[in-house]
């Protein structure tokens, strides 16, 4: 029988530098067992999403300056709903029915901590 939950969790890359016993709140347990290993696996996945949306952009982000292509990235997260929407459905497809959930129950603060890391996931690969 097929077991979607233990076949999502057996595809996240473990991170050792994640430790459980320094972990405060519910919220950063869900950011660092969760979130963390779901972006870090569709990593390649939301740069190519990231590199289309700025071609069907006219390439203007490739004529920035280094400086104004973080501004560019952070400022079309944050204000293009439907970029935003195809970023943070990228990785909600990856949640176990517990994870969303929580998700769920909890949306706007996790939500937040998801587009900062998206924002600092791309930024960091450009």
């Amino acid at each position: 029988m097929f077991n979607r939950d233990k076949n999502l969790k057996s595809l996240r890359p473990l991170i050792p530098t994640i430790s459980e016993k320094n972990i405060t709140s519910p919220s950063e347990y869900f950011q660092n067992i969760t979130l963390r290993p779901i972006l870090k696996l569709q990593h390649d996945l939301l740069i190519q999403i990231f590199h289309q949306y700025t071609i069907q952009r006219k390439n203007i982000y490739q004529k920035l300056p280094p400086e104004k292509k973080l501004e560019y990235i952070e400022s079309n997260i944050r204000k293009d709903l439907t970029f935003r929407s195809l970023l943070i459905g990228t990785v909600i497809g990856h949640f176990t029915k517990k994870e969303y959930e929580t998700y769920s129950q909890n949306e706007p603060e996790l939500r937040k901590r998801l587009i900062n890391m998206l924002i600092e996931r791309i930024k960091s690969y450009e």
